[in-house]
């Protein structure tokens, strides 16, 4: 015959009967079980950071930036560590409420705890440039 062991066999009938029971259609008069979640009924994971934003400005103004591009002071853009070049990211000032929208084309910030250093135009934005530092939700698009 087969050569099948009894828990391999178990765990395919176990399958087939989950499967019948999670499966869309009508409306079971059996009581409602519980179904392993699957893709389309996991919720997304956590896509945002939260951590100390700090900024930089005419210093480094003229500089090749990791993307190639010379740093504008004036453009809404930023670095981070790890973050892929290129990337669009918002970032939300957690003490004001306030938002930008920024493209990552550097690295860093290498010193403190800081998770990301944003151009001079967009912590004026985000109205943290008297301050320096602002704790901050980045979120990749």
């Amino acid at each position: 015959m087969f050569d099948i062991s009894w828990a391999r066999a178990a765990r395919a009938v176990g399958v087939v009967m989950l499967a019948a029971i999670c499966a869309p259609g009508p409306a079971r008069a059996a009581e409602p079980k519980a179904c392993p979640a699957t893709a389309s009924t996991q919720a997304p994971p956590a896509r945002h950071l939260i951590g100390q934003a700090s900024w930089y400005g005419a210093q480094f103004a003229n500089r090749p930036t990791a993307s190639g591009v010379l740093f504008d002071p004036e453009k809404l853009t930023a670095a981070h560590k790890k973050l892929p070049l290129g990337t669009k990211v918002v970032v939300t000032n957690l003490h004001n409420g306030r938002s930008v929208l920024v493209t990552i084309n550097d690295r860093g910030p290498y010193w403190g705890n800081r998770e990301i250093d944003l151009s001079y135009r967009a912590a004026r934005v985000l109205g943290m440039v008297e301050r320096g530092l602002a704790r901050v939700k980045i979120e990749p698009l």
